[in-house]
């Protein structure tokens, strides 16, 4: 059931429904979440159940604003407070370490607990009536099925979980990727999954380095030879959403490739007989069974239509996806991850290859 975002109707419908322990479909400015009461265990596991997501795969809690931090949080640094401060509310999660016996399902039994901010005006208003019925805040993960193409469209949410949840229509996401998660629970920050939030940013509004994802334990080595701010170097990294090897996969076959790549494929004709390809390239690529999408040469608008383009390429019913990859730029670095994701899962061909 899709009902309007901006209705106040449906907006104190939603927020009864999550103090109620339901689950609703949650626009922000990244993707659409699946959202329950953090602080409700019941709720919480209807979340791995409609996603079919491992109950050991973390949530994000979602929160109105830094105020209701120290809630679910032990301890924060001050260089996630200028974070927070630079960054809050906008597509930014931090991992921080939890306060005991609070939202233990929603970390998947961790020690830490990732918490975000949305600034989409559809989500702080039902955060914020929430909020006046006593939810704290609320585990939203995309609303999909667990490994699938995140949604960011209120259909897109309805295709995945069916027209019983209640969805609130708050338009096509503005950043279309997940958020940038940085985790500051180890003494100094650390990339865990880049989003569209430059890391030069990052590290310029921390006041000290964000360091790229697996670099942090090494820094903290050679800065301290055992150990930064008493948490020693060797702590593994805490396990995060989106972060896993194969994810964010259409049923077609997502593929990578060269532009002398594709043509490889083409003239050793890879394809089935009869079936179809989808190429998203910044360089047109013709022939029999392609069809040619312009990949668009500003990253922030390729992530903004990234997912909703493999979406319809599905509808579709091509078989594969051939990609062009994203330029060696930092400002791609969100747009190149998720499409490594997505391609992690297709089977390997041996051809020529230049």
């Amino acid at each position: 059931m899709i009902l309007p975002g901006t209705d106040p109707q449906a907006l104190a419908q939603a927020a009864q429904c999550l103090r109620d322990g339901g689950l609703v479909g949650m626009p922000t400015e990244t993707v659409y979440g699946l959202a329950a009461d953090a602080c409700q265990p019941g709720a919480v596991a209807q979340i791995f159940q409609s996603k079919g997501r491992p109950s050991d795969h973390p949530l994000i809690v979602h929160v109105v604003g830094v105020e209701q931090v120290g809630f679910w949080v032990s301890e924060v640094p001050d260089f996630a407070r200028r974070l927070m401060a630079a960054f809050w509310p906008g597509p930014l999660t931090l991992i921080l370490l939890r306060r005991a016996g609070v939202a233990e399902q929603a970390a998947g039994g961790q020690a830490t607990l990732g918490l975000r901010c949305p600034s989409h005006p559809v989500a702080q208003a039902l955060l914020q009536q929430a909020l006046a019925l006593g939810v704290r805040g609320v585990a939203a993960p995309s609303a999909n099925r667990f490994g699938r193409v995140s949604p960011t469209t209120a259909a897109h949410v309805v295709q995945e979980l069916g027209h019983d949840l209640l969805v609130l229509d708050g338009g096509a996401c503005a950043v279309g990727i997940e958020s940038t998660i940085v985790d500051c629970s180890r003494g100094m920050p650390a990339l865990l999954r880049p989003g569209m939030l430059p890391m030069q940013a990052l590290s310029a509004a921390a006041g000290q380095t964000v360091w790229p994802m697996g670099s942090a334990a090494q820094a903290a080595h050679d800065l301290s030879g055992a150990s930064v701010h008493g948490l020693s170097h060797a702590m593994p990294a805490p396990k995060v959403s989106g972060t896993l090897a194969a994810h964010y996969a259409p049923r077609a076959t997502v593929r990578l490739l060269s532009l002398a790549q594709m043509w490889d494929r083409h003239h050793a004709r890879s394809l089935p007989p009869g079936s179809s390809c989808a190429v998203w390239s910044r360089q047109p690529i013709a022939g029999p069974g392609l069809q040619h999408h312009p990949m668009p040469s500003d990253p922030a608008l390729a992530a903004q239509v990234l997912f909703a383009c493999l979406r319809q390429w599905d509808d579709d019913g091509v078989a594969e996806i051939w990609v062009e990859p994203p330029p060696c730029d930092p400002a791609w670095d969100g747009v190149r991850d998720r499409l490594q994701r997505a391609a992690a899962a297709a089977p390997v061909q041996q051809l020529d290859s230049r």
